[in-house]
């Protein structure tokens, strides 16, 4: 254990973050989204038992948003046609405005084959329980300048 570290970033998941470099992206996945077969070149981080809306609020809390990039904060689209509400973004936008000075001006949107296509260059993929639909969440790493 340690102080002022959320309990809920596990020693693999503290490793990972720390790995990471500037530039280098992270995917919290929903339920649904296929982590396996998407990190089979990313390390794949099992957190089944927990939602995306806690697992966020805890890396934030450690993990610098790319300030050189304009959308540093990536969410997967709904897809045309289907017929879904995604309240679980305005709770995204909540946290993520704790801890990036942009607020919601650094969340933006990649189209669900592209996000697709985006997750499989990542560094690291969180698999977790959440059961929201289109709850994926990229983020890009940034720099620590404190």
């Amino acid at each position: 254990m340690l102080k002022g570290v959320p309990k809920i970033l596990s020693p693999q998941l503290l490793k990972v973050l720390c790995e990471m470099g500037h530039s280098d992206r992270i995917v919290i996945a929903d339920g649904n989204f296929p982590a396996e077969s998407m990190g089979k070149d990313a390390i794949v981080i099992r957190m089944d038992g927990h939602g995306v809306p806690e697992i966020l609020d805890a890396v934030l809390q450690v993990f610098p948003l790319d300030s050189y990039v304009e959308k540093p904060f990536s969410l997967m689209e709904v897809m045309p046609g289907d017929d879904v509400e995604t309240p679980i973004w305005d709770t995204y936008e909540e946290i993520e405005k704790k801890y990036e000075s942009r607020g919601k001006e650094a969340i933006g949107h990649i189209e669900r084959f592209a996000f697709y296509e985006e997750a499989k260059k990542a560094y690291a993929i969180i698999a977790t329980g959440e059961t929201a639909l289109y709850a994926n969440v990229m983020l890009q790493k940034g720099v620590v300048t404190d």
